[in-house]
C-alpha cells in the first residue's frame, strides 16, 4: 500500500503532464485508499463484482466519475442448424482461450434439443479442446493466475462430479504432468450437467471449464441465460438469420454475438456489461463513444451577438464608402441564423 501511495504521489507531482495513469492492484485496502486521493477525479475498474460494487459506491460518495466492470457468466446457445466445424472451433477458443480467465470467456454451452447434429458438435468441441497443449507459446494454454484461483476451479469440478455430472474432458490430468516454468496448471475441462441448478452452471468459475446442458426449447435456453445475475455477453450459433434475431432480442446481456463466442465490440461501439446486472457498476463503457464521454467533459457555450452598426463599419471602410466594402466579422452570427 505504501508503494502504491508513493507512486501516486510521484504522479501527482507530474500532474501537468500526466492526465491519466494505470495501477494494477489486488488488495482492496489499497484500492480504497487510492480512491480517496482528492486529485483523482475519475476511476475505471475491472475485477470481481463485489469489489466493483464497492469501488462504484465509494466513488459516488466522493462525487467521482466511475466505471466499474464486474464478473460474467457468458452463455452460448447452439441450435441444430449451426455450422458444426466453425462453431466447435469458436466454442473452444471462447471458453479455453486465456485459460478461461477473461471476462468475455464463455462458460456455459446450451444445446437446443437432442439429435445427431448436437452430438457431433459436442464431440468435436471435446476433440479440439483435448488437443490443446500446456505452454505459453502461441496456440497453447498457460496456467491460471494463482493458487487460490486454481483451488477454486478444482472445487467446482469436484462439486459437479459429486452432483452426478459427467466429465467429458478432464483437465485435472494436467496436475500429474511436468509443466514448464512452474505455476498453477489445469487443462480444458468439459462437464455435461443434468441440472441447470448446479453451482458450476450458475456461478462464475473463471477458468477453462465449459458447462454443457441440453435444453428442451429455445424458451428454456433464454430463461437460463436471463436468470443469471450477470449481463456481460451471450452468443447464438445458427445459420438462420431469423433464428438469430429471435435470440438477440431476448438475451439479457450487453455484448451479443451471432456465431462469435467472444463478441467484443469494436470502435466506435463500446465495451461494457449491462446496466442493472452484476457485470456493470457505475456509468458508461470503457471504449468507443462511451470512453470518449467518460474521459472528457462537455463544455457548453451560449452566446448572443449584437447586430453590427453598418454605418459605423462603412465609415471606417475607406474612401469608397460602400456597404459591400465593410469588413465582415465571420465569428458574429447575428442575423445569419
Amino acid at each position: 500500500m505504501i508503494v502504491c501511495a508513493y507512486i501516486t504521489c510521484l504522479l501527482r507531482s507530474c500532474v501537468r503532464v500526466v492526465s491519466q495513469f494505470h495501477l494494477s492492484q489486488q488488495q482492496i485496502v489499497v484500492v480504497i485508499s487510492i480512491l480517496c486521493i482528492l486529485f483523482i477525479r475519475a476511476v475505471t475498474f475491472v475485477g470481481s463484482s463485489p469489489v466493483a460494487n464497492i469501488v462504484a459506491d465509494r466513488c459516488r460518495n466522493l462525487n467521482k466519475r466511475v466505471t466499474a466492470l464486474g464478473g460474467a457468466k457468458n452463455h452460448l446457445v447452439a441450435l441444430p442448424d449451426c455450422e458444426v466445424d466453425g462453431a466447435s472451433s469458436d466454442i473452444v477458443v471462447s471458453y479455453a482461450g486465456c485459460a478461461g480467465q477473461r471476462c468475455m470467456a464463455a462458460s456455459v454451452l446450451l444445446l437446443a434439443g437432442e439429435g445427431p447434429k448436437q452430438e457431433e458438435l459436442l464431440k468435436k468441441v471435446a476433440e479440439k479442446a483435448a488437443k490443446i497443449e500446456p505452454g505459453c507459446e502461441p496456440g497453447k494454454m498457460g496456467p491460471v493466475i494463482d493458487a487460490v484461483s486454481h483451488k477454486k476451479i478444482l472445487g467446482y469440478i469436484e462439486a459437479a462430479v459429486n452432483g452426478g455430472a459427467e466429465i467429458l474432458l478432464d483437465g485435472r490430468k494436467w496436475l500429474d504432468m511436468p509443466m514448464p516454468g512452474g505455476g498453477c496448471w489445469i487443462g480444458p475441462t468439459i462437464i455435461k450437467h443434468n441440472s441447470p441448478d448446479d453451482a458450476t452452471m450458475k456461478e462464475e468459475v473463471f477458468g477453462p471449464v465449459l458447462s454443457v446442458y441440453t435444453v428442451s426449447s429455445w424458451t428454456e435456453a433464454i430463461e437460463i441465460e436471463n436468470a443469471n445475475p450477470f449481463g456481460n455477453a451471450a452468443c447464438v450459433y445458427t445459420t438462420n438469420g431469423g433464428y438469430a434475431d429471435w435470440f438477440i432480442g431476448r438475451f439479457r446481456a450487453a455484448m451479443l454475438g451471432i456465431n462469435i463466442g467472444i463478441p467484443v465490440p469494436r470502435e466506435p461501439f463500446s465495451f461494457g456489461g449491462l446496466y442493472g446486472t452484476a457485470s456493470k457498476f457505475g456509468d458508461l463503457d470503457i471504449t468507443g463513444d462511451g470512453a470518449l464521454e467518460f474521459f472528457t467533459s462537455r463544455i457548453k457555450i451560449t452566446s448572443k451577438w449584437p447586430v453590427p452598426d453598418l454605418k459605423e463599419l462603412v465609415g471606417s471602410a475607406g474612401a469608397s464608402g460602400s456597404v459591400a466594402s465593410a469588413p465582415v466579422d465571420q465569428a458574429n452570427f447575428a442575423g445569419r441564423m
